[in-house]
């Protein structure tokens, strides 16, 4: 398999989904600064993915699989006995989809505006105000439990990578102490820790 990948985006929960996994993959970045996006091999990425964005997964019979809460389930289910989602059809399978939904909708999709330069300050004000209730909630939620599930899931890759976005944008995580005990401890998997040295986050 190959993932496409831009460094630090919302394709790092599938770079930690595959390093969990130990399922062998190959990666390749694709830059997204420039018009049309191109991969490192030169290709144009809308001829991967032509909705040209990341994470997008090449799968070995070439199918190209997108979508990082389709993707982080379909490697899960390669390897059942690493736990990484609950087994197909049970509840807890559908708790972990009701989790990833949550970080797509209300967490993934609420830093937006903190990214795009056209956005306003207003804008920008009310992304934060956002984000900072979802992780008063959070804490909540995290204060009995190591992992959003109890065990690590795909899950968890996915609300890692997202929140450790706050570095970059200089919001102290440490105001919510749950969630920073939380983010050190995903951060110290083993899979976690290769995912991110390997895109030279840590």
């Amino acid at each position: 398999m190959k993932l496409y990948l831009s460094t630090g985006s919302c394709s790092l929960s599938v770079h930690i989904a595959l390093c969990e996994s130990g399922l062998a993959f190959s990666t390749e970045k694709v830059n997204l600064k420039v018009s049309p996006h191109l991969t490192e091999s030169g290709a144009q990425f809308t001829s991967i993915n032509p909705k040209g964005y990341v994470p997008a997964l090449e799968l070995d019979n070439g199918d190209i699989l997108t979508e990082g809460p389709a993707i982080v389930q379909y490697i899960a289910d390669l390897v059942p006995e690493k736990h990484l989602a609950p087994a197909n059809g049970s509840m807890a399978r559908y708790r972990l989809q009701e989790w990833l939904n949550f970080i797509a909708t209300e967490i993934h999709k609420s830093f937006a505006p903190l990214w795009n330069p056209a956005s306003s300050d207003e804008m920008k004000q009310a992304a934060t105000t956002r984000i900072h209730s979802r992780l008063d909630w959070l804490a909540g939620e995290l204060a009995d439990r190591p992992y959003l599930m109890g065990e690590f899931t795909v899950a968890d890759g996915y609300l890692f990578t997202c929140l450790n976005w706050m570095n970059y944008l200089k919001m102290p995580v440490e105001n919510w102490p749950a969630v920073k005990s939380y983010l050190d401890r995903v951060a110290a998997r083993e899979g976690v820790a290769r995912a991110m040295k390997a895109e030279g986050l840590a």
